[in-house]
């Protein structure tokens, strides 16, 4: 399963992020590594961006980036 299949409210653990490039690294300086829990908060109304919590902080992801990161939901 991958972040942007997760609903508003649920709890996942990061498993891998499948992103090359920029946009793969940019994800793992935020702190995207396995092992992360990660809270999915709510979708914007036009379902992009995603708002999730990660390691105490919030942040808004494209659905095309939490597309290449890769969980198990808990």
């Amino acid at each position: 399963m991958t972040l942007d299949q997760m609903k508003p409210g649920n709890e996942c653990r990061i498993v891998k992020v499948d992103m090359g490039g920029v946009a793969g690294q940019r994800l793992l300086d935020m702190g995207f590594m396995p092992g992360t829990l990660v809270s999915v908060i709510r979708n914007a109304p036009l379902m992009d961006p995603i708002d999730i919590r990660l390691k105490g902080y919030m942040l808004a992801l494209r659905r095309s980036e939490a597309k290449g990161v890769e969980v198990t939901s808990l």
